[in-house]
């Protein structure tokens, strides 16, 4: 299962792989070479593939967890302070993802979409400690009863050149449905409240929808 975002490049990358075969196997005379460059095609074409794969995930609909957005390695777990939207201080819990890692962006919440905005930037690479509020990036708040707000950001990294956000103000969003997608490697951050129970480490690889990051009771 593919994601919508990978269509039109999936039937390019289709297309450019096989007129590319086509023209190896005419034009190129020594058989190893056809071969390398026949299986160089190939290989791109399950590189195109395997990043915009959209794998069902299960997630377990519960008020009282924060499931991870998106697929990768926690890279921070820190009190900060966050000023576009709160003013005051909040856990952040950063997930990194690799060009290998699924890129689909998920609502680590239930509830209702309260802000939402896109943020034009650089490119700093994503793990940059000023990648979060100078980058390319979008924020989205999420707004239920048991966690009141919390707030997650896409944000683009050095590969990652655009950034799809689904989410919209009013909208209901629920927990570990597709709220956007990042292309070809990034982060995410994720902005909770201080009493927040974190249920993970740094460098512990999260699965998007499933992984609980927090529980708040």
């Amino acid at each position: 299962m593919f994601h919508k975002e990978g269509y039109k490049i999936i039937l390019l990358t289709l297309v450019i792989v096989i007129g590319s075969i086509l023209i190896i196997d005419r034009f190129v005379d020594l058989s190893w070479l056809r071969l390398l460059l026949m299986l160089a095609m190939l290989i791109l074409l399950v590189l195109i593939l395997q990043f915009f794969r959209n794998p069902k995930r299960l997630t377990t609909l519960e008020n009282h967890t924060a499931v991870s957005p998106v697929d990768g390695k926690v890279v921070v777990i820190e009190e900060v302070f966050e000023k576009e939207i709160f003013n005051d201080k909040r856990i952040q819990v950063s997930v990194f993802m690799s060009p290998l890692n699924v890129h689909v962006t998920r609502y680590p919440i239930s509830g209702n979409v309260t802000y939402t905005k896109y943020h034009p930037g650089k490119y700093l690479v994503a793990w940059h400690p000023k990648a979060s509020e100078e980058n390319e990036r979008t924020t989205v708040v999420v707004e239920n009863n048991n966690f009141g707000k919390v707030l997650y950001r896409q944000i683009a990294g050095a590969l990652a050149k655009r950034i799809v956000n689904y989410a919209k103000i009013n909208e209901e969003a629920i927990q570990g449905s597709d709220s956007g997608f990042i292309k070809f490697g990034s982060r995410v951050d994720l902005f909770l409240p201080l009493d927040a129970d974190i249920k993970v480490e740094l460098n512990q690889k999260v699965r998007g929808g499933e992984t609980i990051i927090a529980e708040k009771l």
